[in-house]
């Protein structure tokens, strides 16, 4: 203690402040009161995962003449999985527990509102021993191990 003299003082440089401070409310705040100049610009796509530019998608769509959206299974095919589904005297909740789906989907596909997907189709198929697709449809599914001649 002999070495410390009072007449001495030692002035502790404080660390300069991270990018992340410097954007805190609190570091804002601070710089306001001081009368600092206040940079507030917004990236327009940071923090984002995005690889296209808006205004190449924006041309494409222009260039597109017809209405997107995506195709929906036909009412035809909606009757036809409900009537072989009342056939086996199966509820849309059974054949759904059957597929391993969700009932809404089964609801989806009989009303003709759910965009198809050729897996569930097939275990659909499977599951009510009808044809839902191509031009054999309501027709029975021929057995597993049998072959087409």
């Amino acid at each position: 203690m002999a070495e410390a003299d009072w007449d001495e003082v030692t002035y502790l440089r404080k660390k300069a402040p991270k990018a992340g401070e410097m954007r805190s409310q609190k570091a804002i705040n601070q710089a306001q009161r001081k009368g600092e100049e206040i940079d507030t610009t917004k990236k327009f796509t940071a923090a984002t995962n995005k690889q296209k530019s808006a205004s190449r998608d924006t041309a494409k769509l222009d260039r597109e003449t017809e209405e997107l959206h995506h195709e929906r299974v036909s009412l035809d095919f909606g009757r036809t999985l409900q009537q072989a589904r009342q056939a086996k005297e199966l509820t849309q909740k059974d054949l759904a527990t059957r597929i391993n789906e969700k009932p809404q989907v089964v609801n989806d596909y009989e009303a003709g509102r759910a965009i198809p997907n050729q897996q569930i189709i097939g275990k659909l198929e499977r599951a009510v021993g009808v044809r839902l697709r191509g031009k054999d449809m309501g027709k029975p599914l021929p057995a597993p191990g049998s072959k087409k001649k």
